[in-house]
């Protein structure tokens, strides 16, 4: 029987390695089927596993690929008007985020992840009133310059599109931006000399796990009642931040 610690980043156990695996289904089912959530547990998680300086850009690896499943399953839904201009803006938001990212002290990057979960967990989602290309272009950039520091950023990019009225819709459309957000912030970390490959067994086993909760998520899109699982779902999200904030500030 192979070695399976081997192919595992070091310092990473198999129990802590399978954990991820599942934690990657868990995730992908929640956003398949809620469109938000599973990639603010996913970041929450993975900063108490993983040194801070590799959390965003295993971020980024994992939920590409969790993204593109879900585009690629509900690719009929996909609006693309919202997806050009925010597409275009998060070229430079990349760019100008990564700056701050290896930058930021370890202390205050838990601090921001800690925060953020619990801002985008409990503070009702701001109104934008416009919805013009030049409006999308800038929430873009602001948006992917955030996503730099703390990882998750799905409950930004809903701000814009949180218009459709279809469910399905939403979801689809939610997935294709942060596909290519994800895409560019790979592409500025390999830039910035982040050994991907070390972790690339783990990557590949948690998108392909990532790939079946998409599956199944999709299928329970319409079907799942949505308000008793929204509050547990907040409180475990805010017990993890808190858990966070809680180690960075002792």
């Amino acid at each position: 029987m192979p070695d399976l610690s081997s192919l595992l980043p070091a310092g990473l156990d198999l129990l802590t390695a399978f954990t991820l695996v599942a934690l990657s289904f868990v995730t992908s089912l929640i956003t398949a089927t809620f469109s938000l959530g599973g990639g603010t547990l996913m970041v929450a998680v993975l900063a108490l596993v993983f040194p801070p300086a590799a959390v965003v850009p295993l971020h980024g690896a994992v939920q590409l690929g969790s993204n593109a499943g879900r585009a690629l399953v509900q690719r009929a839904f996909i609006q693309w008007r919202f997806v050009l201009w925010i597409s275009l803006g998060a070229i430079v938001g990349t760019i100008a985020g990564g700056q701050f990212a290896i930058l930021l002290p370890e202390q205050l990057f838990q601090i921001a992840i800690g925060g953020f979960v619990l801002v985008t967990t409990w503070l009702p989602q701001p109104k934008i009133a416009g919805r013009s290309p030049i409006a999308q272009v800038i929430g873009g950039a602001v948006i992917s310059a955030i996503s730099m520091v703390v990882g998750a950023t799905g409950p930004l990019v809903a701000v814009f599109i949180r218009g459709l009225a279809d469910r399905r819709q939403l979801v689809a459309t939610h997935a294709m931006p942060m596909t290519i957000q994800n895409v560019f912030k790979i592409a500025v970390f390999v830039a910035f000399g982040f050994a991907f490959a070390a972790f690339l067994p783990l990557i590949l086993a948690m998108v392909a796990t990532g790939f079946l909760g998409t599956a199944i998520g999709s299928r329970l899109l319409v079907k799942v009642p949505e308000s008793a699982f929204r509050w547990g779902f907040k409180i475990v999200l805010s017990l993890v931040a808190l858990d966070l904030l809680r180690e960075a500030i002792l």
